[in-house]
């Protein structure tokens, strides 16, 4: 004969777990902000040998130019180098990491920037993957395009990058800029940013803000707040976060048309900043908001052109369902172990479905600003 107490015991989980399940409440479980924020990231130290982009991302040891804590503001700085001169068929030392740390299903992901690199010939991004095991392919455990924009178009873009059949089906969010609805592969489903201060001078002028990702089995939902509008559970320094106070997502993929555990992994965090390559530097984009050649009139020269391309950041902090931390690292090894990014991944077909993805994406951009 079954107990009362077993029962009660097995009732008292179950409850637990459906609670849990539904929660909206997240604990802190890593803040990456002030002198230590590089504890915990690997530095890519490579060429950005996939995209053709003109970017030599350093190694940590050759950093120090770059990738600094500012004292005086205390922010943390990734920046392009603008004081080196190129020359013909030479690349740009830039920057790009990666989180040693992979987080799982059940978290919230807030990044707090002041400041995103923008200009010509600039292409920077936020966003997490999944680190590929030995034969796996891209994008299997998926990925999630945070915040990523190219060259001077006001209006960046998110989204996701899955296998086949993810799919965004009646997304309840702000921006109805969706560009498109299949996650799968290199296309994805992506949504432009329609806020005019997401991106670029407007960004920078309105001081930045913060963009949170909230990574759960109910689905991806992505906020953007300037400045001003940040909320105070976010300005406060809390050590606990409610999605769902922070209203409608401006992106939102829900798990009614893609199950969140099925096409996504652990995630790592990355920020990277490349230069031109296959879709930046791509005539079709280039010419919508710049002019001259992408590397010659740009990354070649002595680099003052590229005083705006930095990111700014006062911190990253990672939350958790469970409220505690990940009890193991998932460092990249090696930059060939690395995972990269959806839009600088250069395969077949892809190319031409995300080049018509971004060309929409710019077009849209453009005319938003106008």
């Amino acid at each position: 004969m079954v107990s009362s107490c077993y029962l009660f015991t097995l009732l008292f989980a179950w409850i637990v777990g459906v609670k849990g399940a539904d929660s909206t409440t997240y604990g802190l479980v890593r803040d990456y902000s002030g002198e230590n924020f590089f504890d915990g990231w690997t530095f890519y130290g490579e060429f950005d040998n996939v995209t053709n982009g003109d970017a030599d991302f350093v190694a940590k040891e050759n950093s120090s130019d770059l990738a600094f804590f500012d004292s005086t503001t205390g922010h943390t700085i990734m920046k392009v180098d603008n004081t080196s001169a190129v020359l013909f068929n030479e690349k740009r030392r830039t920057v790009r990491i990666t989180s040693d740390f992979a987080y799982d299903i059940g978290s919230v992901f807030v990044f707090d920037v002041y400041h995103m690199p923008f200009g010509c010939s600039v292409w920077p991004a936020m966003w997490t993957t999944a680190l590929l095991q030995p034969g796996q392919k891209w994008p299997t455990g998926g990925e999630i395009d945070i915040m990523e924009g190219i060259n001077l178009n006001p209006n960046p873009q998110m989204g996701l990058h899955t296998t086949s059949g993810c799919t965004q089906m009646d997304p309840k969010q702000s921006s109805s800029f969706i560009n498109g609805t299949d996650c799968q592969g290199a296309g994805g489903c992506i949504t432009t940013y329609d806020d005019e201060a997401s991106y670029g001078t407007a960004f920078a002028a309105k001081g930045g803000g913060a963009f949170v990702t909230e990574f759960s089995n109910n689905g991806i939902s992505m906020w953007f707040f300037e400045r001003p509008n940040v909320p105070d559970s976010l300005k406060n320094n809390e050590s606990s976060i409610d999605t769902s106070t922070l209203g409608i997502p401006m992106g939102h993929y829900p798990s009614t048309g893609c199950d969140i555990g099925e096409f996504f992994g652990k995630q790592n965090l990355i920020f990277d900043i490349t230069l031109c390559g296959d879709f930046a530097g791509a005539p079709t984009f280039f010419s919508l908001t710049c002019t001259g050649q992408c590397y010659q009139d740009y990354v070649m020269g002595d680099g003052s052109v590229y005083g705006d391309a930095y990111f700014e950041v006062d911190y990253v902090r990672v939350f958790s369902l469970n409220g505690t931390e990940p009890p193991s690292s998932s460092s990249p090894s090696s930059s060939s172990s690395v995972a990269l990014p959806t839009m600088h991944k250069v395969q077949g077909n892809g190319v031409t479905r995300v080049r018509i993805s971004w060309l929409f994406a710019v077009i849209v951009g453009v005319v938003l600003w106008a």
